[in-house]
Parts: structure tokens; sequence; C-alpha cells
């Protein structure tokens, strides 16, 4: 199995930015993707980015040009470095790593962007 433990979420202006990380332990080797979801209250969770151990990274519109995924593999975390934030990114932000046999979730980390 795998387990994820995220950081770095917190409050922030708009047009301010933040960097979530997830920090991965356990079975890594049988991780295939990882990623960022969020889910704002009232809403269904959503994808906002995946970064796959083989292939290219993908972005929800509404996050593209302003968020980036990335991975340090010597770490096993993932980061999401969320720039030119804006009040509709305020949800709760789960790392994700999928997995041939289940998909590991992490606790969430609260982001809210207010002024």
């Amino acid at each position: 199995q795998v387990q994820l433990v995220e950081s770095g979420g917190g409050w922030v202006q708009p047009g301010g930015s933040l960097r979530l990380s997830c920090r991965a332990s356990g079975n890594i080797f049988s991780i295939i993707a990882l990623g960022w979801y969020r889910q704002a209250p009232g809403k269904q969770r959503e994808l906002v980015a995946v970064i796959p151990t083989v292939g290219s990274t993908n972005y929800a519109d509404s996050v593209k040009g302003r968020f980036a995924i990335s991975r340090d593999n010597a770490k096993n975390t993932v980061y999401l470095q969320m720039n030119s934030l804006k009040p509709e990114d305020t949800a709760v932000y789960y790392c994700q790593a999928r997995t041939p046999s289940r998909d590991a979730w992490g606790q969430g980390t609260q982001v809210t962007v207010s002024s």
C-alpha cells in the first residue's frame, strides 16, 4: 500500500501563490501516476493536475498556465505550485497515487483564497 501526507495549504490573497507538497511512502514502486484533486464546498471532487511516471502531465483547463505539477523521485514527493490564485481555487486539495491495484489518497489540505 501507499501512504500520502500533504502539506502547504493555507490562506492567501487573490493573485498570491502557494506550493503544496505530498510525500509518498510504502509501496512507492507501484505508483504509476501522482495527482492533485480538489473539492470545494457543495461540489464534486475534481482533477487539478496529474503527472504520470511515464508520459506527459495533464491539467484542468481552469488551472492551465497558473498551476504546475512536479515530482522529486529522490524525495518521493509531488508538488503543486499554484500562482495567480483566485477565490474560485478555494477548496480542500487532495493528493492521489494511482497504482494497478488501488488508488491512495492523502488526508487533504485546505487552500483558501480571499481578501
